[in-house]
């Protein structure tokens, strides 16, 4: 019998709470051992306790050491700060693991299998931020410090390389702009350059690309990728831009991990707009269950359930409206356990 695990579930704002739903009914389906802490955040967090961050939240993560969470909103330009921000921070979650696979083929790109690393903590997202007053205008000025250090750099790119040796990946590439911001983005790649040739060399391929290159080529040829190490804000924008070629953010998973926890969660927003009507596509937030039940070792229900996805969405057709398709969130759970059950 497998032993039981305690993990945090935060179903979140919006559509959160109904992708969470079906996302329970499929791990359920699977007879996953998970024993769950349901905690909020965000504007959940807000209106019950004041806090889109409250501290009984925090501490469940710090039992359990493992998450699973809907979609947080947060305002854009003023408000409370990102609760997924705060998060990354008070665990130290360095390590963004962004997938991107082709699930449904006969698109425009078909056959993507690229997986995108990013740095969490650092870069110029770690909010230093000010403005300088002149005259009568409070923002005249805006300005931003971006912070990369050596060991931040260095423990990313080692997660980078083990995880792609151990996913047999064949080559690791750095995305850097070290031609311009020279000791900001320099850094990362002279570290990943160093470490390779301490560490990896022999044992996996090793390039670097700029990243406006990086951008054009994930365009015109995906293919010639494998795995993307990058700093922090480009590989905020290069996970997107990934998932754009298999479909968009409603099948993109991500994985936030470091060294005291692991938090799994769908990428895209909590979609208020169409919160409540029962339609929205919780493919994305499946597709990180198979993350966190693989990052448990229980590989063999990630694959079932990737199997089963892929079934429920090819081969009996059940796709929600994003994806050209006329079932509800339920209706494609609904087919996704039976195909489950049957397998």
């Amino acid at each position: 019998m497998t032993a039981r695990i305690p993990a945090t579930l935060i179903p979140g704002d919006g559509i959160g709470p109904e992708i969470v739903d079906a996302t329970l009914a499929v791990l359920d389906a699977l007879d996953s051992p998970f024993d769950w802490e349901r905690q909020i955040a965000g504007l959940g967090g807000i209106q019950a306790a004041g806090d889109p961050l409250p501290q009984a939240t925090l501490d469940s993560i710090r039992r359990t050491r493992l998450a699973l969470k809907g979609p947080l909103e947060t305002p854009s330009g003023g408000g409370y700060r990102s609760s997924n921000v705060r998060l990354r921070e008070e665990f130290k979650l360095y390590a963004n693991l962004r997938p991107t696979r082709t699930v449904i083929p006969g698109g425009r790109y078909d056959n993507i299998d690229l997986v995108i690393v990013r740095e969490n903590l650092e870069g110029l997202y770690i909010g230093h931020e000010h403005y300088i007053p002149i005259d009568d205008d409070p923002h005249a000025v805006a300005m931003a410090t971006g912070v990369n250090t050596r060991q931040g750099s260095r423990r990313l790119l080692e997660f980078a390389f083990e995880h792609a040796i151990a996913t047999g990946r064949k080559k690791v590439t750095i995305v850097h702009k070290a031609n311009i911001m020279k000791a900001l983005t320099g850094i990362f790649l002279e570290t990943g350059q160093q470490l390779w040739e301490e560490k990896y060399k022999g044992r996996i391929a090793l390039d670097s690309v700029i990243i406006d290159a990086c951008a054009m080529k994930l365009v015109l040829n995906p293919w010639q990728f494998d795995v993307l190490v990058t700093t922090n804000l480009f590989g905020d924008i290069l996970s997107d831009l990934a998932a754009g070629l298999v479909g968009g953010l409603g099948m993109a998973p991500g994985a936030n991990i470091g060294a005291d926890a692991a938090i799994f969660e769908a990428v895209h927003g909590s979609a208020p707009d169409i919160a409540g009507k029962g339609i929205a596509n919780p493919t994305a937030l499946m597709l990180a269950a198979a993350m966190m039940l693989d990052h448990v070792k229980l590989q063999d229900k990630a694959t079932r359930l990737r199997q089963a996805i892929a079934d429920t969405l090819n081969v009996d057709k059940v796709r929600t409206g994003d994806l050209g398709g006329s079932a509800n969130c339920a209706q494609f759970t609904k087919a996704l356990v039976s195909r489950i059950s049957d397998s």
